[in-house]
Formats: C-alpha cells, sequence, structure tokens
C-alpha cells in the first residue's frame, strides 16, 4: 500500500511538471529527464498496483480453499455416517425380513432346515424340562406325604400325652386323697 501510494504521488508530481515544462519549453534534455522519471513512476504505480491486487486476490483464494477444505472434510464425514446408516439399516432390514419368513413359515430349505433343528433343540429342551418337572414334583409329593404322616404323627403324639396328663392328675388326686386320709 505504502508503494502504491508513493507511486501515485511520483505520477501525479511529474504529470504536473510536465505540463509545466511543456508550457516553458524548456530544454529538450530536461524535458527528456521528466519523461524518464513520469514513465518509471507510471511503471511503479502500475507495479505496485498490480501487487496490491494479486494480493487481494490470493488472500481471497486462500479463504475460499480454506473454506473448501473444511466443507470437504464435513461432507466426508457425514459421507462415512451416512454409508454406515445405510449399512445399518439393511442389515436390520434383511433380519427382520429373515424373521418373518420365519414367523411365516416361508423359506428356502436352508432356514427351514435351521428351524427344523432349532425346533428339535427346542423339543430336547422341553423333555429335558418335563422330566426335571416331574422329579421336582414327585419329590414335593413325597415330602408332602411325609409332612402329612409326621402330623399324623405328633397329633397322635399329642393326644397320647393328654391322656398321660389326666391319668397323672387323676392319680395325683388319689395320692393326695391317700395321704389327707393318713394324715388324720
Amino acid at each position: 500500500l505504502f508503494l502504491f501510494a508513493d507511486a501515485f504521488r511520483e505520477v501525479r508530481k511529474y504529470s504536473s511538471v510536465h505540463v509545466n515544462e511543456k508550457a516553458a519549453n524548456v530544454n529538450s534534455s530536461a524535458f527528456d529527464h521528466i519523461q524518464m522519471k513520469l514513465f518509471r513512476s507510471q511503471r511503479n504505480l502500475y507495479l505496485s498496483g498490480f501487487s496490491l491486487f494479486l494480493w487481494l486476490v490470493l488472500r481471497r483464494t486462500v479463504t475460499l480453499l480454506t473454506q473448501l477444505a473444511k466443507e470437504m472434510a464435513s461432507h466426508a464425514a457425514l459421507e462415512t455416517q451416512v454409508n454406515d446408516a445405510t449399512e445399518a439399516a439393511k442389515k436390520y432390514m434383511a433380519e427382520n425380513e429373515r424373521l418373518q419368513e420365519a414367523l411365516s413359515g416361508k423359506g428356502d430349505s436352508k432356514k427351514k432346515e435351521s428351524t427344523d433343528a432349532t425346533e428339535e433343540k427346542l423339543k430336547e429342551e422341553i423333555e429335558r424340562l418335563k422330566a426335571e418337572l416331574q422329579k421336582t414334583s414327585n419329590a414335593f409329593h413325597k415330602a408332602k406325604t411325609e409332612g402329612a404322616a409326621v402330623k399324623k404323627q405328633s397329633e397322635g403324639l399329642r393326644r397320647e400325652y393328654e391322656h398321660l396328663m389326666k391319668e397323672f392328675e387323676q392319680l395325683q388326686q388319689h395320692l393326695n386323697k391317700a395321704e389327707d386320709k393318713k394324715d388324720l
């Protein structure tokens, strides 16, 4: 900017001198010297102006390139996110389709074979669980019958105890009567 302003000042200075000198009809060597200085000042003005223009263009180009790079990076990140989301959606759709086919009973032989194998495993598991349930049920029934037997036995022992207590009280009363008679 400083060189541009200086060149502009020089051009104005020698342009005005050029008009004054021409009017005064000064010698030709002085006129040539002034023309040379005017030419140099104009050349400097054009060079500094062009340099200033290029500086502005380059600055704008750099800012645009920086923005473009940022946008490209953002675009690449968004593109990877979109691709990942698309792959996940395709995977979930395929899985959903497979599950719907399995539920509706349609599908090729491999799916039927895998379904049959799964059904066999489930049937075996059901049989094993039924056997375990039967064992547990038998053990529960046995424990229940043993509990009932113990309860009956305890009832019998309670009755026997009450009967013995009654006999003991009667004997105690007879003994007390016999002692009272002896004391008299």
